[in-house]
């Protein structure tokens, strides 16, 4: 986003500095503007840590002694699929954000500058992914406080961090792009709730072979799952096997077809 007294996205910027310079520079503007929101409204970590916080311990302390799970505590089970929600939590956030920004006017401000489309939606992505970061940290710390003991490695983390990660940033694009099919903020509310419904329907909570025959087969190839197996085997130490290659192959895949169509429809409903 430049400094100078521009108007119209045809205007041509100065020849020694080339477009991806300029591109780079209006991204980081709108994280930048993105970011600041964290910390100016504080109730956005906060309902980001609260329903994963409320979950982990009603499982723990109220549900766990009911659940089997085999040769491991219920609550090293369950963490790992509390990590897994606590991402998914970005994405009402992130459809609503996106979708008041069009309704507000900041888009039609935006348009009166020389600036890069993909911008806004970026920016929305990653303070999307900085709040699910956030979110992660403190969720275990607060499931080691209440008796999570992983015995991952610590190769077997940072390959956590990643799968995570990648899954919080082809999420919140998923998000964006509901954001912008939106017509309202109530609507763009109801769409992100079904994102951030799905682990409910995998085995964060309950391992699959204890549901019925069709719902079982859902919940055990449902890109969701395959994030949370792959966590779980990598934070208890247990073999992993190609379960996390499935996982990384649906979510680069998913971010590949949500990426570019988030970007499409902002380009052509709102540059």
């Amino acid at each position: 986003m430049t400094t100078q007294a521009q108007t119209g996205q045809g205007v041509d910027r100065p020849d020694i500095r080339t477009k991806l310079y300029w591109a780079i520079n209006d991204n980081l503007v709108l994280i930048g503007r993105y970011l600041q929101h964290l910390t100016r409204s504080p109730d956005q970590l906060f309902t980001a840590l609260m329903l994963p916080a409320t979950l982990l311990l009603l499982f723990r302390f109220m549900f766990g002694g009911a659940i089997d799970v085999g040769n491991t505590a219920y609550v090293n089970y369950l963490v790992p699929g509390i990590l897994v929600i606590s991402v998914t939590m970005v994405a009402v956030s992130t459809s609503v954000a996106v979708q008041s920004d069009m309704q507000e006017g900041v888009v039609d401000r935006y348009r009166t500058i020389a600036m890069a489309d993909s911008a806004v939606i970026i920016g929305h992505v990653v303070a999307a992914v900085v709040r699910a970061a956030i979110s992660l940290v403190a969720m275990v710390g607060l499931g080691i406080a209440v008796g999570f003991r992983p015995a991952g490695s610590a190769l077997d983390w940072v390959l956590v961090a990643g799968t995570l990660l990648l899954f919080a940033l082809a999420l919140a694009w998923v998000a964006a792009t509901l954001g912008l099919v939106a017509r309202s903020a109530d609507g763009a509310s109801g769409l992100g709730l079904i994102l951030m419904f799905s682990p409910y329907a995998s085995s964060a909570f309950v391992q699959p072979e204890s549901l019925p025959d069709g719902l079982r087969g859902f919940v055990e190839h449902q890109p969701v799952t395959l994030v949370v197996d792959t966590v779980r085997a990598l934070l208890l130490g247990l073999p992993v096997g190609n379960t996390g290659w499935y996982a990384v192959l649906w979510w680069v895949a998913i971010l590949g077809v949500a990426a570019p169509v988030a970007t499409r429809l902002y380009h052509r409903r709102y540059a």
